[in-house]
C-alpha cells in the first residue's frame, strides 16, 4: 500500500492510521489498525444499537464523526507538535512501532523480534511512502526552525498567535528528541532521519539570529557635536542592542520555553559570545586613548550594569568577562599609563602657577583672614577623580593607585618650592609660607585618613615629605618670634629671676607676637602657637638648669617651688588662649618644682624616677644640673639619686610608650652642657 497526499484513495496521513500495541508483526497492526478505520455506521448491521434503526420516536441519525486534521493542515495551522505526532505515527508504521518496543524494554528489556518488525513493515511500506513522510519531515523542521529563527521579532498582545506557535514548535522539537531516545535505546537500523538532532537544530539557529542580529543592528546616529568616533558608536549600537533583545526574551521568549531550559540565560550567553568577539576584533587595530578607555568602560562598567538588570534571569557571574586577561592587560597598561602623563602634566601646571603668583610678589589669597593656596585642593581632587575613575575602568585598586605615581616627583618639587620662598625672604614669604603650612595639612590629612589614593610607599615617603616642610614652615615662622624673645629668655634663671618681674616681661613680649602667627588655617595656627609653647617651655627650663641661681636653705628652695608652679601656670593659661594644645607642659614644670621642694633623699628619688619614667629623655646629665640647685644637698646624696634614676630607666630601656600611648619626649631638646 503506498501514501499519497493527493489521491482519491485516502493516505495514511489523512486516515491517520494507528499502530495497535502488542500485535505480533507490523502486518497485523496494520491490518488492526485498517479495519478499525474502515468500521463505520454504514457498514455495520441494524444489529448494532443505534446505527441506523428506527423506534417508536422516529428515526435516529449518528453523527458524523469528527474529522482528524491532516498534517497538511497542521502545518498550515502552525500546529507543530501535532504534524510532528502524525507524522511519528507514520514513521512508526513504517519503520517499527518505537512505542510498543517502549514498553517491552521497560518491561523485560527484550529487544528480541524488533528488527524482524521493522524489516516486515518495511518490506510492506512502499518506498513512494518513505519519500513522502521525509518531504514531510523536511517541511515540518522547516517550519519549526522558522518559527524559532522568527522569535526574537516577538512584540507585544498582536504577537499572541505568533508566540503559540513557538510554544507548538517547541513542544514538537521535544517530542523529537524523545522519539530519537526510543531509537537509540531500540537498537534496531533507524530511519535515515535518525536521530533528527532538532534541539541542536534549534541552538544553531539561536546562535545564527543572535548573530544575524548583532550584524545588522541599527548604527546610533552621529551627532554633528558629538566627540564619539566610529569605534565607540559601534560598540554602543552592540550594547544597545544587546540590552533591547535581552529584554525582549525575558518579556516575551521566556513563558514560550519550560524553565529547564532556562533561555535567557542561554540567550545572554550566545549575546556575551558574539559581542566577546566583535570587541576581541577591535583589538587587532592600535586603538587611540579615547577608544581605549571607552572599550575599558564597556567591558567592567557598563556591560555588567546591563547585566545587573537581568540578575533574576540569568547567572551574571557565570558569563565571565567580556575580554580574557590576556586581552585587556595591554588595553590597561595603555590606560594607566596615558592617565599618569595627564596627572603629570596637570601637577606641573599647578605648581608652575603658583610659583609664577610667588615671583610676581603677588599674596596669596586669604579666606577667613588665612591665607590659602588652590594647590592642594586642586591635586587631591584630580587624584581623588583619577584613581576612581582608573578603579572603574580595570576593576582593581592597586593597577589604579599606580595613577597618582607622579605625586611623590610632584612633592618633591614642592618641597624644593617651599625652600626657595623661605631662602629667599621676600616680601610675601612669610604669607606664602603660611599658604604652603595650610597645603601640608591637607596633604597629611588625605594621605593619613584616605589610602586608597596611593600604594603605601608613596604614602610613607609623601608623609616624611610633608612633615619635613611642616617643621621648616613652623622654624621659620618662628625665627623672628625667638629673635624677639631672645633678651628675655637670658634673664631667666638669674639670681632676679625669683622676683617675677623679668618672666612679666616674657609674659608681654609673647603676647605682642600673637598677631605676627595670625594667617594660617586653624590647625595649622593651633600646631604653630603649641611649638611655640614647647620652645619657650625649653627654653625656660634651660635657663633655669645652666641658670647661676642658688637655692642655699629650704626657704629658698620653698620660694623657687612656688615661682615655678606659678608660672607654669600663668604661661600654661596664655598659651591656651593663643590656641596651644600642649597641656602637658604645665605638669611638666610642676614636677620640676617638686623636686626643687622636696628635702629627703627617698622622696626625691621618687620624684626623679616619676620624671624619668613619664619623659624617657629624662637623663642622667638633666638631674644633676636640676640637684646642683639645692646647694645643700651633698654630692652622696646627689650620686644616690642620680644612680636610683639610672637603675631604673636601665630596667625599663626601650620601654617608650605606657598603655599604648607614646612616651612624651622634651628633654632631648634642652642642651645643658
Amino acid at each position: 500500500m503506498r501514501i499519497r497526499s493527493q489521491s482519491d484513495t485516502p493516505s495514511l496521513e489523512h486516515l491517520n492510521l494507528q499502530p495497535v500495541r502488542g500485535a505480533r508483526s507490523a502486518g497485523g497492526r496494520f491490518f488492526r489498525g485498517f479495519q478499525k478505520l474502515l468500521r463505520s455506521p454504514t457498514n455495520q448491521g441494524g444489529a448494532h444499537d443505534g446505527a441506523h434503526t428506527s423506534t417508536q420516536e422516529g428515526p435516529q441519525v449518528t453523527p458524523p464523526p469528527k474529522a482528524v486534521p491532516t498534517f497538511q493542515q497542521c502545518l498550515e495551522d502552525q500546529s507543530f507538535c501535532e504534524a510532528g505526532r502524525l507524522l511519528i505515527e507514520r514513521e512508526n508504521l513504517l519503520y517499527g512501532d518505537t512505542a510498543a518496543l517502549e514498553d517491552r524494554v521497560q518491561l523485560s528489556g527484550d529487544r528480541a523480534g524488533l528488527e524482524d518488525r521493522v524489516q516486515l513493515s518495511g518490506d510492506r511500506a512502499g518506498l513512494e511512502d518513505r519519500v513522502q513522510l521525509s518531504r514531510d519531515r523536511a517541511g515540518l523542521e522547516d517550519a519549526v526552525l522558522q518559527t524559532v529563527q522568527q522569535s526574537l521579532s516577538l512584540g507585544g498582545g498582536q504577537d499572541a498567535a505568533r508566540r503559540v506557535a513557538l510554544r507548538s514548535a517547541l513542544r514538537a522539537i521535544e517530542q523529537e528528541e524523545r522519539q530519537d531516545q526510543l531509537w537509540r535505546r531500540g537498537g534496531a537500523t533507524p530511519p535515515p532521519w535518525r536521530p533528527s538532532g532538532w534541539r541542536r537544530l534549534h541552538d544553531a539557529r539561536l546562535a545564527a539570529l543572535v548573530e544575524e542580529r548583532m550584524e545588522s543592528r541599527r548604527t546610533l546616529p552621529r551627532s554633528p557635536t558629538a566627540t564619539q568616533s566610529s569605534i565607540q558608536l559601534d560598540i554602543s549600537s552592540l550594547g544597545l542592542q544587546l540590552q533591547e533583545d535581552l529584554l525582549l526574551v525575558v518579556q516575551h521568549l521566556k513563558a514560550c520555553y519550560p524553565p529547564e531550559d532556562n533561555i535567557c540565560h542561554r540567550y545572554a550567553a550566545r549575546y556575551h559570545h558574539t559581542f566577546s568577539r566583535r570587541l576581541s576584533r577591535l583589538l587587532d587595530f592600535v586603538l587611540a586613548d579615547s577608544d581605549c578607555s571607552f572599550l575599558l568602560r564597556w567591558v567592567n562598567l557598563e556591560y555588567p550594569r546591563i547585566l545587573q538588570a537581568f540578575t533574576a534571569e540569568l547567572d551574571a557571574a557565570g558569563l565571565g568577562k567580556l575580554l580574557t586577561e590576556e586581552l585587556l592587560e595591554p588595553l590597561e597598561v595603555q590606560y594607566l599609563d596615558q592617565q599618569q602623563n595627564e596627572v603629570t602634566t596637570f601637577l606641573s601646571r599647578v605648581l608652575e602657577e603658583e610659583k609664577k603668583r610667588f615671583a610676581r610678589g603677588e599674596e596669596p589669597l586669604t579666606e577667613d583672614g588665612c591665607y590659602v593656596s588652590p594647590v592642594a585642593f586642586d591635586i587631591l581632587q584630580l587624584l581623588h577623580a583619577a584613581v576612581t575613575s582608573a578603579e572603574l575602568l580595570v576593576g582593581d585598586l592597586l593597577k589604579a593607585q599606580t595613577v597618582s605615581g607622579p605625586l611623590g616627583g610632584f612633592m618633591q618639587r614642592f618641597q624644593s618650592f617651599h625652600a626657595d620662598v623661605m631662602r629667599q625672604n621676600r616680601r610675601n614669604s612669610r604669607s606664602q609660607v603660611k599658604a604652603n603650612l595650610g597645603c601640608v595639612a591637607q596633604f597629611r590629612d588625605v594621605l593619613v585618613q584616605g589610602t586608597r589614593l596611593v600604594p603605601e610607599t608613596l604614602q610613607e615617603d609623601s608623609l616624611a615629605l610633608l612633615e619635613d616642610m611642616r617643621r621648616s614652615a613652623q622654624a621659620f615662622l618662628l625665627a623672628p618670634v625667638h629673635k624677639v624673645l631672645k633678651p628675655h629668655y637670658q634673664k631667666l634663671g638669674t639670681s632676679d629671676w625669683l622676683h617675677k618681674r623679668h618672666f612679666h616681661q616674657l609674659l608681654d613680649a609673647i603676647e605682642a607676637q600673637e598677631d605676627t602667627l595670625q594667617g594660617c588655617r586653624t590647625s595649622c595656627h593651633q600646631e604653630l602657637v603649641s611649638r611655640l609653647h614647647q620652645e619657650v617651655m625649653e627654653e625656660y627650663v634651660r635657663r633655669l638648669l645652666r641658670g647661676d641661681v642658688k637655692l642655699k636653705d629650704k626657704q629658698k628652695q620653698v620660694q623657687a617651688h612656688d615661682t615655678v608652679k606659678d608660672e607654669a601656670e600663668t604661661l600654661h593659661t596664655l598659651f591656651c588662649k593663643m590656641g596651644s594644645q600642649e597641656n602637658w607642659l604645665k605638669e611638666l614644670l610642676n614636677k620640676i618644682a617638686e623636686v626643687l621642694k622636696l628635702q629627703d633623699v627617698p622622696a626625691l628619688q621618687v620624684q626623679v624616677v616619676s620624671l624619668g619614667s613619664e619623659y624617657p629623655d629624662f637623663s642622667e646629665r638633666h638631674v644633676s644640673a636640676l640637684l646642683k640647685l639645692k646647694t645643700n644637698l651633698c654630692k652622696a646624696d646627689r650620686r644616690t639619686i642620680r644612680a636610683t634614676l639610672v637603675d631604673t630607666q636601665g630596667d625599663t630601656q626601650g620601654d617608650t610608650q605606657v598603655d599604648n600611648v607614646p612616651a612624651q619626649t622634651f628633654f632631648s631638646r634642652v642642651d645643658v652642657r
